[in-house]
């Protein structure tokens, strides 16, 4: 990859991304124990297709897709919503992703070094 793909994909980031890495407890349907789990993501969303299509392309891992509502795709004031795009990835995908922007990086770099923590520790 070359340094301006990266360079454009760590600001595009900046913007519009989302990174969530916590950890919570969850229960197992075999037994009633709950047991601490880990929810890492990192996520791009937009309305324009072919920037996903370009992030995808570009970084070779994660997956993307359009987001899918719950309910019907209409504005209170009765305009329609504009399909939006995602782009996403997690756990070691996300630790890839991390490392590659971390350089970059600017106003999500305290999450970006937090996901790279959490792997490196082990």
């Amino acid at each position: 990859m070359e340094a301006a793909d990266i360079a454009y994909i760590a600001g595009l980031f900046d913007g519009e991304g989302n990174v969530m890495c916590k950890q919570y407890m969850r229960q197992r349907k075999q037994n009633q124990k709950f047991y601490p789990t880990w929810y890492i993501r990192i996520e791009v969303s937009m309305t324009d297709q072919e920037v996903i299509n370009y992030l995808q392309d570009t970084l070779g891992f994660g997956w993307s897709g359009p987001k899918r509502y719950k309910k019907h795709n209409v504005k209170k004031n009765g305009e329609p919503i504009k399909p939006q795009w995602r782009w996403c990835c997690g756990y070691r995908d996300a630790l890839k992703f991390a490392k590659l922007m971390l350089p970059h990086a600017k106003i999500k770099r305290k999450d970006l070094t937090k996901i790279i923590k959490h792997y490196e520790n082990k």
